[in-house]
């Protein structure tokens, strides 16, 4: 955790309401660090709906196993995240560490186990010290109160210069609902799921069927188009709770993704995913930039989404964002790599709404001073038009600096 917070931080943190069946705690374990909380426990009214999402990575997390092997179940009476290890690449010790500290979780909320869902970041390889949640756990439940969520948000931080929340009220049916949201991450993130940690908490009453189809729909133009350095973390974990709490106020129980009652709430959810999603892109680790890259006319989305991924995980594009530097050539060539559809002589490239480059060339109207200017601000849009077809699709980086450098060359010292 920076005690520099990133000049593309948000400058205002919504306030957010408590959410109905949902209780939270943080606590200071000594998982890695110091005099800092470093565990998140939420705890779930009975009836509380889960799912989630998780890393593609053939590498996973012992506690992305232990969630994926739960989710099976669809109900949820306890979250327990600790930051400062990811207990990954961590063997049988990982397995165990996940089944104790699910067990003592479970005797601490007089729940199951297989009610227990676990999240881990921080540092892979290492042994997690599971034994540390036994001496905070008691008192994890016993404080657990509504609110606390921007404590629960810096509990589970790492390199992140700055807590993520977001929250959204919408109408299901005749009653309002809530849906809070937090995460984590700063790097090793491009995503194929979510980011490296990331919870989303609501009282309406959905099933864990609806909320799986919610997740699966919302993460593809949120969290699945955010990159920070084109590295696919071990942990990535996304989970969605449903505490039903909102029955009572007449929110309708909603078993059924096509149900049109779900329309409003579904694209409040989706805000969430995206407010979340851009604010870890603007926590990318030594950002100063906050990149949006737009690719259009590309034969299909899908082709438009690798092309821009493309160019948003290029070093040589990224490190000429940093330096302010215009530098088209360097998304030529992202462009061309990217094994995609694409006609040289077609092409166009905009920075900050400048064209600078078209069919081919640089444009004959290029003004090197006032492309310059524009590159001084702290977002920056690089627009390629293709000219082959209808496909589009946006995703989010940052720059790339020296300072990212040495966060990761400095992150195990």
């Amino acid at each position: 955790m920076s005690t520099t917070v990133s000049p593309l931080a948000p400058t205002t943190v919504p306030d957010m309401p408590p959410i109905a069946g949902v209780r939270l705690a943080t606590a200071a374990a000594g998982i890695r660090y110091k005099n800092r909380t470093d565990v998140l426990l939420a705890l779930f009214d009975k009836g509380t709906t889960v799912a989630g999402v998780f890393t593609t990575s053939k590498c996973p997390s012992a506690a992305v196993d232990w969630c994926r092997a739960k989710l099976k179940g669809g109900q949820a009476r306890a979250l327990v995240v600790n930051s400062g290890n990811a207990n990954a690449f961590t063997g049988k010790t990982g397995k165990q560490a996940t089944a104790l500290t699910a067990t003592i979780a479970a005797m601490a909320t007089a729940s199951t186990p297989a009610r227990i869902f676990l999240a881990s970041t921080g540092v892979i390889g290492e042994p997690l010290d599971a034994t540390k949640f036994d001496g905070v756990m008691d008192g994890l439940v016993a404080d657990a109160a509504p609110g606390g969520w921007l404590d629960a948000a810096k509990a589970i931080m790492t390199t992140d210069t700055f807590p993520k929340v977001a929250t959204a009220t919408v109408k299901l049916g005749k009653a309002r609902v809530t849906i809070n949201g937090m995460a984590k991450g700063a790097g090793m993130i491009a995503p194929d799921m979510a980011t490296m940690l990331a919870f989303v908490f609501t009282d309406a009453p959905l099933s864990a069927a609806v909320l799986q189809s919610l997740l699966k729909t919302g993460v593809a133009d949120t969290f699945n188009a955010v990159t920070i350095d084109g590295d696919t973390s071990t942990s990535d974990t996304l989970l969605a709770f449903a505490t039903g709490a909102a029955a009572a106020n007449g929110a309708p129980k909603i078993s059924r993704a096509s149900d049109p009652r779900l329309k409003a709430f579904a694209k409040a959810f989706q805000n969430v995913l995206a407010d979340l999603a851009e604010q870890v892109a603007r926590d990318g680790e030594g950002a100063r930039k906050l990149v949006e890259v737009v690719v259009e006319g590309a034969r299909t989305t899908a082709s438009a989404r690798r092309i821009a991924m493309s160019i948003a995980n290029s070093p040589l594009v990224k490190t000429a964002i940093a330096g302010e530097d215009a530098n088209w050539g360097r998304v030529v060539m992202a462009v061309g790599k990217a094994g995609e559809p694409a006609d040289r002589d077609k092409l166009s490239i905009a920075f900050n709404g400048i064209r600078v480059a078209t069919r081919g060339a640089r444009d004959p109207s290029y003004d090197e001073k006032e492309v310059s200017a524009l590159m001084k601000q702290d977002k920056i849009q690089i627009k390629v038009g293709l000219g082959l077809g209808k496909g589009r699709d946006r995703v989010l980086t940052c720059d790339l600096t020296k300072e990212y450098v040495a966060i990761n060359g400095d992150y195990r010292s």
